[in-house]
């Protein structure tokens, strides 16, 4: 029994026993991946997969144990390194982040300054993609920390800490009509076409439910996965761009203007960053989650000092209570009707 053949099995549960994913992932054959796993059940004496010819179809009763024991044992081999590497070199290493792109744009970027001024010789790797890859990355053992609003609480294998709560918020041309007036209702935004997120971003189906509760049916022209992309077009004059807070306040101002009191109408998401649970992190690891979610005392995050069942946190802030999280310059806020400017989008954008 070697790690290499445990490698192999968990890699074939996480690939949807697609041997060749497998041995794409892994830089090998999968003449190869199959063999070392077949070696293994012959040690073990037990059969790990139920197989239709050359396919692995399912896990057997003992697999699903068996895998179970292997993710322990890679876990803990795993901690072992960076048990040996917390000493060895304390403060150096590299430190990878799972992110989507409202988070590894516009709030870990004034956080990853104080870190490098803190860590200045441990090298971080962002990578970027849907609340699922970033869950995916973390389960996998790809990344060391995963940033996000949705998905990466929904599994218990994740151990996941809040940071701060956030809304959307409604962004128009300053030149649009809503923008001469002082409190838009969501009536009048409805009224006409929407820029937004993809449904697996940033908390789509909350603005969607928003809509259906007040029996309105927004016409959603356009989806994007980011908001600099949803930005561009509301610059074109394409519709009214639902964004999330952070895209605003951290974001590009030109040409742009948020409209009064539009995060009313959303409800109150929360940031959240995660670890895989049990997994041994390196100090500057937790100096990271320590510096996103503050009201958590970095020695519970280490286990040095459990959090006693009677002991309360520190209130979780908003992002907006948030300086330390705000490197940029808010979109300037709609003026009031007296000094709007006199211009409007075409008319042709306006719901017939």
């Amino acid at each position: 029994m070697n790690f290499q053949q445990l490698k192999y099995v968990r890699a074939a549960i996480q690939n949807n026993l697609n041997l060749t994913e497998v041995a794409n992932h892994l830089f090998t054959s999968q003449s190869g991946v199959s063999k070392q796993i077949k070696e293994l059940e012959s040690e073990l004496k037990i059969d790990i997969f139920v197989r239709r010819g050359k396919r692995l179809v399912s896990l057997t009763k003992a697999g699903e144990n068996a895998a179970l024991v292997i993710d322990k044992l890679l876990n803990e081999a795993d901690n072992l390194k960076r048990l040996s590497q917390q000493f060895a070199h304390e403060n150096k290493g590299r430190l990878i982040v799972a992110a989507t792109h409202n988070q590894a744009t516009y709030v870990l970027p004034a956080i990853l300054v104080r870190f490098r001024e803190q860590f200045p010789e441990v090298e971080v790797e962002l990578r970027q993609g849907t609340p699922r890859y970033v869950v995916d990355m973390l389960l996998r053992g790809e990344a060391d920390l995963g940033v996000a609003t949705e998905a990466i609480d929904e599994f218990g294998d994740l151990e996941a800490y809040p940071c701060f709560t956030w809304e959307h918020v409604a962004i128009v041309p300053a030149d649009h009509p809503l923008a001469t007036m002082a409190e838009p209702t969501l009536a009048d935004i409805a009224g006409y076409p929407i820029i937004t997120y993809n449904p697996e971003f940033t908390g789509r189906s909350q603005i969607n439910s928003v809509f259906e509760e007040a029996g309105l049916e927004p016409d959603i022209r356009l989806t994007a996965m980011d908001a600099d992309v949803i930005k561009t077009y509301v610059r074109l004059g394409m519709g009214i761009g639902i964004v999330a807070q952070m895209a605003v306040d951290n974001g590009a101002t030109d040409s742009l203007v948020s409209l009064p009191g539009s995060n009313r109408f959303f409800r109150s998401n929360t940031t959240k960053i995660a670890a895989l649970k049990n997994s041994l992190l390196r100090n500057y690891a937790y100096q990271l989650i320590a510096m996103l979610a503050p009201h958590i005392d970095p020695s519970r995050l280490t286990g040095e000092r459990p959090q006693r069942s009677t002991e309360r946190l520190a209130p979780l802030l908003p992002f907006d209570q948030r300086p330390d999280l705000h490197f940029g310059q808010s979109l300037p806020r709609t003026p009031h009707h007296s000094d709007a400017p006199d211009t409007a989008v075409l008319p042709s954008l306006h719901k017939r």
